[in-house]
């Protein structure tokens, strides 16, 4: 699976309705009528796009809708969450942490106390990180090992993708992206006090 296939899915994901559950259970389904090697690709560029959005000022991004509460593992969610919307969001939020205003699930949240969302309307999605392994472990019938396999197959897909170059450019983008950028219509939008801190 290379980053087109693996944006494919996510992109059928994010247009798909139900609610999380439902989409998750597709996503699983699709990634079970695939190889088992499918599943660890797919993880392995999920962890990717999320290591993508794993900037400073993509956290100041997220923590500034949720009020000044996002923790670390909330950040982790929230960045699942963000690929989950799709390569275009993503790809525009890492670029510029701001384009956050104009995604629809997160205007959806405006005027309203953090108390008032609904689980399917975080901003994060923990759930998304788990799908790969639990069609893997389906595939391969390992569900008593705890991940172990999985995670073991995955860290040598790593290995193997940074060894071949593959991580290369994204590298070169991360590192020219402006981390301290000011958020001037998420903090319009999300003034502090008025989301739940």
């Amino acid at each position: 699976m290379n980053d087109d296939a693996f944006w494919a899915l996510i992109d059928e994901l994010s247009r798909r309705t139900g609610d999380r559950d439902e989409r998750l259970e597709w996503l699983r389904a699709e990634l079970v009528g695939r190889p088992e090697t499918e599943s660890v690709a797919f993880q392995v560029r999920l962890e990717r796009a999320c290591e993508r959005a794993d900037t400073r000022a993509v956290w100041a991004a997220a923590n500034r809708v949720e009020g000044g509460g996002c923790t670390d593992d909330g950040f982790h969610y929230f960045t699942l969450w963000l690929v989950g919307q799709g390569r275009k969001v993503h790809d525009s939020v890492v670029a510029d942490p701001d384009a956050l205003a104009d995604v629809p699930g997160i205007r959806a949240l405006v005027g309203r106390h953090r108390d008032e969302w609904d689980d399917d309307e975080w901003p994060e999605w923990e759930e998304l990180d788990y799908v790969a392994q639990d069609a893997y472990d389906e595939l391969t019938g390992q569900e008593d090992d705890e991940g172990e396999e999985f995670l073991d197959a995955v860290e040598e897909a790593e290995d193997a993708a940074e060894a071949a170059g593959e991580w290369e450019e994204d590298d070169e983008l991360r590192g020219a992206r402006p981390e301290g950028m000011a958020l001037p219509r998420l903090t319009a939008l999300f003034p502090l006090g008025t989301s739940g801190s």
